[in-house]
């Protein structure tokens, strides 16, 4: 229970604890941060690691200065791009046994519901995934399981890296420290987390209701 209080505690408070990280670990922060990344987006284990918003707060040191902004930024998009291509070679070497696996993490709903973003948007999958807490995690891993070829895939993975990488960073760096953003910046990360999960709930009711429509009885 402590444990959980800290996380959302550190979410909710991703200013204060990066400030006091960024102070503890000088230049270490970097590789830190990479290894958030890399691990939220390169281990199917970890798909609750805070993306977005830790980048966002990122930016908002880098713009003070704290952070070197093309040095953040680079390593941010090494470490996405990364990430998703181990996750993808571990899916590709699982193989399809995966959507029979159904554990604490790697829950088979979480499986069928990127396979599902997979049918509808094809590889653009990857790219808007990006964007999608949880589901950014299994893309990659679906992707290998999947009929995807590796350079294919890699190209919707550089793309989509780069590009959530940059709208996170620099969204911080140009609008983190505005008076009424910095101000409150708890309500700001919240709202990030929202918009983040809201196309997840979005996709959850339109197929929920979906098959309300196919079961209904014909009169």
């Amino acid at each position: 229970m402590e444990l959980v209080k800290n996380f959302i505690d550190f979410f909710l408070h991703l200013d204060v604890h990066l400030g006091q990280a960024i102070q503890t670990y000088g230049s270490y922060i970097y590789a830190l941060l990479f290894l958030i990344v890399f691990c939220e987006t390169g281990l199917v284990v970890t798909p609750i690691l805070p993306g977005d918003s830790l980048l966002f707060a990122a930016g908002t040191f880098a713009a003070l200065g704290s952070l070197k902004v093309w040095l953040l930024w680079a390593l941010l998009c090494a470490a996405a791009v990364l990430g998703d291509t181990v996750n993808y070679w571990v899916g590709h070497l699982v193989g399809p046994r995966a959507f029979t696996i159904d554990t604490w993490f790697l829950r088979k709903k979480y499986l069928d519901q990127t396979h599902e973003f997979f049918e509808r948007y094809g590889g653009k999958t990857i790219i808007i995934a990006r964007f999608v807490p949880i589901v950014r995690t299994f893309a990659p891993f679906v992707a290998g399981v999947g009929s995807m070829t590796y350079p294919r895939f890699l190209s919707y993975n550089v793309i989509g890296g780069v590009l959530w990488a940059s709208v996170c960073v620099f969204s911080g760096y140009f609008f983190g420290n505005i008076p009424v953003v910095k101000k409150n910046f708890t309500i700001v990360i919240l709202g990030i987390i929202f918009v983040s999960v809201l196309p997840t709930f979005i996709e959850y009711f339109r197929q929920r209701y979906a098959r309300k429509g196919r079961k209904a009885p014909v009169e």
